[in-house]
């Protein structure tokens, strides 16, 4: 897999890159990942890659040229299968979609900045729009490097233990069960008796049992949407 990002800032990826999981899947060959800055497609000698809004308003627009530059050389070097505009609007990012995604060849993901991008950078260009949340960051970075991470771990050989990632939350959609390792016994508090039993079965339907009590106590909605209407 190969993901290009794109984006205005991009000193906050500096140790991301190289670090845990998406570090080693660099190392191993198993993802690409370049970094982009739009300052470099910027036209004027000062860099600039925004501009006021029209109609007034607060906070400064990424204007089209410089995204437009720099996607379309990347496109004009290979075929990619989304270009991800990370935004508070966007679809909201789910293990689904991280799965999805986890198959693709060549991702782009842009990172907005300031007030937001261009509105004819996202008609023309953008092909997905995801956010992480009900809430506002300073830049998309942040949002990037979450979307990467999630959808990294999931190539194969990223992870070094597969079944791990197969228990993760939301990949059953359900939240993961109670986790303990040693001590058995901590300050006066034990670790339930039948994960020291050796009863393989036995364990599995207590993860099973406990990962639906959790997800009903936490995550309520995740049960409505596997449930039939």
């Amino acid at each position: 897999m190969r993901i290009d990002i794109v984006c205005a800032l991009p000193q906050l990826f500096g140790s991301f890159l190289d670090s845990s999981i998406v570090g080693r899947s660099r190392e191993k060959g198993l993802v690409i990942l370049e970094v982009h800055n739009l300052h470099d497609y910027a036209k004027d000698r000062f860099r600039h890659i925004d501009d006021t809004p029209y109609g007034g308003g607060a906070g400064m627009i990424i204007q089209c040229q410089p995204v437009f530059d720099c996607i379309e050389k990347l496109k004009s070097e290979r075929e990619y299968d989304d270009v991800i505009y990370l935004t508070p609007d966007g679809q909201t990012l789910h293990q689904q979609m991280c799965i999805e995604l986890s198959i693709s060849k060549n991702l782009i993901v842009l990172c907005g900045h300031y007030k937001g991008i261009d509105q004819r950078i996202r008609h023309s260009l953008v092909t997905r729009e995801i956010s992480i949340g009900d809430f506002v960051l300073t830049g998309g970075e942040i949002a990037a490097a979450v979307l990467i991470d999630s959808v990294v771990r999931l190539i194969p050989g990223a992870v070094s233990d597969a079944q791990s990632v197969l228990e993760d939350s939301f990949m059953n959609g359900v939240l993961d069960a109670p986790q303990y390792t040693k001590p058995a016994e901590f300050r006066g508090m034990k670790v339930p008796e039948v994960l020291l039993s050796g009863d393989h079965e036995q364990i599995s339907k207590w993860r099973e049992k406990m990962a639906i009590e959790k997800t009903r106590e936490r995550r309520p909605d995740l049960l409505d949407k596997s449930e039939p209407t």
